[in-house]
Formats: structure tokens, C-alpha cells, sequence
């Protein structure tokens, strides 16, 4: 490790000038932007996905034990957020802020990117801190290419109830996106938690170390939603052309179109990725 842990991080508001944004960033890592969504959108947000929450049990069914444990035993991970939330689809995918980040971000070294996953992710009592990591792990070249690697993903962590320290609020190293050695992922005395109130978000590099926080509350329940996107040219965790009914992207920007998976990807130095017959998927599929 080669940078000492802040105190806390950094917020900001949601209208600061993107370049000031994309300083503390670089800097640190991730920067907490209050009041990233309205009262009305967190309210109509939870409203839509309270049914599939509730028909979800808690805990991990991946054979791997390991990932079973970075899971969660009493966290529920709901994903196909974009059929199940007409405001994420509409609203939250499609808002000016992510995609002036993202652009400013991914288009200088990869001219595209598009949707990871997205995880609406339920921190119960009890479950104890995630382990540390770096969402790059999921493409591994990157962990070696280390600081000088490319930016292969970012992430938004939008604050669906308030984050607390006690109930399970994410852990963060800031600075540790500038370390050396990417098979350092920390240790826990290093973290700080990124407490946010409902509605804020934490935007922080694929680079950073971080991991859910153990909620040590007997009754409160931390919902945050995670959405990262990746380079254009990498391969996502979901399929979302086949989870997202045609008849649902259909009604969706082009931009969001392209960010699930509906439209190609033409990253810098190619003639097209994601294609049919060498042309446009979007024109294949009507859109």
C-alpha cells in the first residue's frame, strides 16, 4: 500500500461541474454525490421492486463457496432491474449526469461502454462485512496492468434507505485505485464507510477497493442499488437482451438501448462489435 486512508470521503452536489467531480475521483478514488435522485424516485423506485424483494430469500445459491460468501448469508441480490423498474429504465439509466461521467471516462480510450448488471442489494442483521475487492477483478489482465491499466469499469451505488456505518453502509479505501499492486486488496482497518442518506450516490473507479459493510443492527435493512458499466469492447455480468422483452427496449432511448445490449458496440479502432451480418444490431431488431 502506498497512500494513506482519508478520514472520510468526499460529497458533493448533484450540479457540481463534472470536471471537479472527476478531480476528487482521480484523487481518491470515489466521491459521494448527494442528492443524486429525488424523494419521488426513490419512492416510486422501492414501490416496484418491494414485490420481487419479497419473494427473494436471502443468502447465495452459487456452488462456489467463495462466491457464495462475497454474496452474503442474509443479503438479497435482485438483478433484471430494467423489467422490473420502469424508473430505473427510464429514468435512472437514462439520467444526463451517468452518461457525461461515463463519456468523459470510457470514449477517450474505448469510444463506447455499456451496462454491467445491476443489483438492487439488501444488507439484513447480521451478515457480516463483505470481502474487499476491486470490481476490475472481473476482468483479471486488468488487476495486473495495475494503475496504468485502463479504466475498465466504473460504478454508481445509489442509497435506497440510509447507509449508516452500523447497518451495513459500504466500505471504501480511498486512494487505494493508485496502489502498485492490484493483488493488494487492503484490509478491513483501512476502510471508512460511505454513509449517504436515501437518494445520494457513491461514483467511484473499478480500481478502488471496497466491499459491502457488516450490519451489526437487529432490525435495519440497507438497500442500495449497484450499477456499473465496463468498456465497450469487455463482456458484462448480464445478458440483458435475453432478460429485457423486446417490447420493453423498444420504448427506451437509443443511448439506453445501446448501454443494454440492444444496439452494437463500435469501440475505437473497430469497424463494430455486437453485430449481424456486419451491420447494425438496431437495425436488425427494428429500432
Amino acid at each position: 500500500m502506498t497512500t494513506e486512508t482519508k478520514a472520510a470521503l468526499r460529497s458533493v452536489e448533484v450540479a457540481t461541474p463534472l470536471a471537479e467531480i472527476l478531480e476528487i475521483v482521480a484523487q481518491d478514488g470515489g466521491v459521494i454525490i448527494k442528492n443524486f435522485l429525488s424523494a419521488d424516485q426513490i419512492a416510486r423506485f422501492n414501490a416496484e421492486v418491494d414485490g420481487p424483494m419479497t419473494a427473494l430469500s436471502p443468502g447465495s445459491k452459487h456452488e462456489d463457496e467463495t462466491v457464495a460468501e462475497f454474496h452474503g448469508s442474509n443479503t438479497k441480490r435482485l438483478t433484471n432491474l430494467v423489467t422490473h423498474s420502469k424508473t430505473f429504465r427510464e429514468e435512472v439509466l437514462d439520467k444526463d449526469l451517468i452518461h457525461s461521467l461515463c463519456d468523459a471516462l470510457f470514449l477517450e480510450q474505448s469510444g463506447t461502454y455499456w451496462l454491467t448488471t445491476a443489483q438492487l442489494i439488501e444488507i439484513g442483521p447480521g451478515n457480516k462485512a463483505q470481502m474487499l475487492h476491486r470490481d476490475l477483478e472481473n476482468w483479471y489482465p486488468f488487476v495486473g496492468m495495475g494503475p496504468q491499466g485502463p479504466e475498465a469499469c466504473v460504478n454508481f451505488m445509489i442509497a435506497f434507505t440510509d447507509f449508516t456505518e452500523e447497518n451495513g453502509a459500504t466500505r471504501v479505501i480511498p486512494g487505494s485505485h493508485l496502489w502498485d499492486d492490484f493483488e493488494d486488496r487492503g484490509c478491513p482497518e483501512d476502510t471508512i464507510p460511505a454513509v449517504m442518506n436515501a437518494g445520494d450516490a457513491f461514483f467511484y473507479s473499478g480500481k478502488t477497493v471496497h466491499g459491502g459493510g457488516a450490519n451489526v443492527t437487529t432490525d435495519e435493512y440497507r438497500r442500495g442499488l449497484a450499477f456499473p458499466f465496463n468498456l465497450g469492447f469487455l463482456t458484462g455480468e448480464e445478458a440483458y437482451p435475453f432478460l429485457v422483452d423486446l417490447d420493453i427496449a423498444r420504448t427506451l432511448s437509443p443511448r439506453v438501448q445501446r448501454i443494454l445490449g440492444f444496439r452494437s458496440q463500435y469501440p475505437i479502432g473497430s469497424p463494430g462489435l455486437w453485430q449481424v451480418d456486419y451491420e447494425e444490431l438496431g437495425d436488425y431488431l427494428g429500432l
